[in-house]
């Protein structure tokens, strides 16, 4: 589409210069130069008349501010009005260039080349904006919009190189594109990692594999903290040590890595640990023990009737009290692991509508591990961790009142005691 006064303006300027007197050489250079001048001055103005009539076009329609912001900080604007400018220079140069016929081939180059350019400008800017839009709104905050945006742009500058090599060549843009199937080997080569990564963030939006702000963990990267950002054919975590791990975009879909989104989801953290106790000390409770167990409140009432029961069923059964491994009879583990049961329902960190026991588990060479799991209602690292703490902080210290040992490889100091005690 040509600018319609043009043709006039331009035979306007050379009857003015004719009038004047100016012949040959000088008509055409005066003309030249005079009209180089005038489209420069006419293409600062538009430029700048176009910027500000979209300014204002925008704020009239009372956009909201984080869109008004967003498409002044990438300069969407001046990217637009560029485009008028552009085609003003595109319909200028046959009329400033129409006596210098070499020039003028080179110069509609140029020209075309700039309008291709100044549209993937535009087209740029837009994407950075739109994108910043997004990813401030809490609808798109954990998409992976930056990996969309980063293919969107390789398109274009494919797009754009196609379109710039067609008007260098002066072939049809099809023509270009066909040429392309001969490369296509390299294209895939050059290109694996975004062509992977593009993959991989589609297959996570589509079902929500990894979002902005997950806590995950891949072991093989060294990674294990937030999602800080997630582009086209990297992921970056800030670990909890601070440090950046840059995960690539496919190794979540291909790989094994943990995500925590549903543990912080949910109504409890897991934990899940045992304490070793030492074989040896497990035994009977004999009534001295007992009696002395009854003086701790989680238990009077469960020893009481465990005691009734174990009696009665002994006296039915007319059991030999001589020896305690006939019939029934507590167990300092046992009751052990009753109390543990008690405290963690008392604890108010504790959450019990979840997964909540306290077992044993096959004994080793360590001794017999009594593992605590349970679910904490704290989920961050910090109260989660403390909360632990102070359960087998508890735990721990009370074990000697049930004449139980904590299992403990023998250490240096120990070795030394018993060479002592031997000599």
């Amino acid at each position: 589409m040509k600018i319609l006064q043009f043709p006039i303006i331009f035979s306007e300027l050379r009857r003015l210069l004719t009038e004047q007197g100016l012949t040959g050489g000088e008509l055409v250079y005066s003309y030249f130069l005079l009209g180089f001048i005038g489209v420069t001055l006419f293409l600062f103005v538009t430029i700048f008349v176009t910027r500000q009539a979209f300014i204002a076009a925008v704020k009239s329609a009372k956009t909201k501010p984080d869109w008004q912001n967003a498409l002044f900080e990438f300069r969407v604007f001046r990217a637009f009005a560029l485009i008028f400018g552009a085609y003003i220079i595109y319909n200028a140069v046959p009329y400033v260039f129409v006596d210098f016929k070499n020039w003028l081939f080179y110069a509609l180059i140029i020209s075309r080349i700039y309008v291709v350019l100044a549209i993937m400008f535009a087209i740029n800017a837009f994407l950075n904006a739109l994108v910043s839009i997004m990813e401030s709104s809490r609808k798109y905050a954990d998409k992976p919009v930056r990996s969309y945006k980063q293919v969107a742009k390789i398109i274009i500058y494919i797009l754009g190189f196609v379109l710039i090599l067609s008007i260098i060549l002066n072939e049809s843009p099809l023509y270009i594109f066909g040429g392309f199937g001969a490369v296509t080997a390299v294209f895939i080569l050059v290109f694996r990692d975004p062509i992977l990564g593009f993959v991989a963030s589609v297959q996570m939006s589509a079902i929500d594999l990894v979002r902005v702000g997950d806590w995950i963990t891949v072991e093989k990267y060294g990674a294990d903290g937030e999602v800080t950002e997630i582009n086209l054919t990297t992921i970056k975590v800030r670990n909890w040590d601070k440090t950046v791990t840059i995960v690539p975009s496919y190794a979540i879909v291909s790989e094994s890595f943990k995500n925590w989104r549903a543990m912080e989801e949910s109504e409890g953290r897991r934990i899940k640990r045992h304490i070793n106790i030492k074989i040896s000390s497990i035994k009977f409770c004999d009534d001295e023990l007992i009696d002395r167990l009854k003086t701790i409140d989680f238990l009077k009432e469960y020893l009481s009737e465990t005691q009734q029961h174990i009696e009665l069923y002994n006296k039915e059964n007319t059991v030999d009290p001589s020896n305690l491994v006939n019939g029934r009879h507590m167990t300092n583990i046992g009751t052990f692991r009753v109390y543990a049961e008690k405290y963690l329902q008392s604890n108010p960190y504790i959450n019990t509508d979840l997964t909540f026991m306290v077992r044993q588990l096959q004994a080793t060479e360590n001794g017999l591990p009594i593992e605590i799991y349970v679910f904490s209602k704290e989920k961050g690292l910090k109260k989660f961790e403390e909360v632990a703490a102070d359960i087998f902080d508890h735990l721990l210290a009370a074990v000697p009142y049930f004449d139980l040992e904590i299992f403990q490889s023998p250490s240096g100091s120990d070795m030394r005691g018993f060479v002592r005690g031997g000599n």
